[in-house]
């Protein structure tokens, strides 16, 4: 996965197996959310993180040194969850419509699974230190810069001739945006769509812009 270790690495541990690492600070991640959304972050303290983990807090403080580091732990699972999802996608297909619907797809699924986490990061940005901040915003250019490179890619194919440099970047962005719509909005939208009647109404449109139909 291109960028997610050297990210990781950025948080010192005393632990030296990478994939312990990841597995315990997915953990520590997926309890933190629920904690940070009943609580809020500020309310929330490292010991009852490490509770719902399962960890003593000896052993957390193992692989994190601060709330604030699980917090951008949480924005680092988001873009890897979306690298992933993104990358299969394109192994199932690689031609030109049928491409892009399933990179969406995947995205919005991403976005339906990890809603409470993309919640979180939007609402708690402000709480990290602005170093971990700087780097959140750059892990949501990256994001959209996957989607810049898969229609990149798509034109260069012979698809979407119509795209051009600047129209790629805003087409990518609205993809991004659309897939947060889904968090944003899931109080109202899930009480009337199904994600998957979103993410068929969303391609078409995503689609019709990229076509210029």
């Amino acid at each position: 996965m291109t960028g997610q270790g050297s990210k990781i690495k950025e948080i010192p541990t005393q632990i030296k197996n990478p994939e312990l690492v990841k597995r315990r600070r997915r953990q520590i991640v997926d309890a933190a959310v629920q904690l940070f959304i009943e609580k809020g972050f500020h309310k929330t303290t490292t010991r009852q993180i490490a509770k719902a983990a399962g960890f003593s807090i000896g052993s957390l403080y193992e692989y994190v040194a601060s709330k604030e580091d699980v917090l951008y732990l949480v924005c680092d699972a988001i873009h890897a969850e979306v690298e992933r999802g993104v990358f299969q996608a394109l192994e199932r297909t690689t031609r030109g419509r049928e491409a892009l619907a399933e990179v969406i797809r995947e995205y919005f699924l991403v976005c339906h699974r990890m809603s409470d986490h993309i919640l979180l990061i939007y609402q708690e940005t402000q709480s990290l230190p602005p170093q971990w901040r700087k780097k959140v915003l750059e892990n949501e250019i990256r994001i959209t810069g996957i989607f810049v490179k898969v229609l990149a890619r798509l034109v260069e194919a012979g698809n979407f001739r119509q795209l051009n440099g600047r129209s790629i970047e805003l087409v990518a962005h609205n993809i991004s945006v659309l897939g947060h719509m889904w968090t944003f909005r899931r109080w109202f939208l899930a009480r009337h769509y199904s994600i998957d009647d979103y993410i068929e109404f969303q391609t078409d449109f995503i689609l019709g812009i990229s076509t210029g139909q």
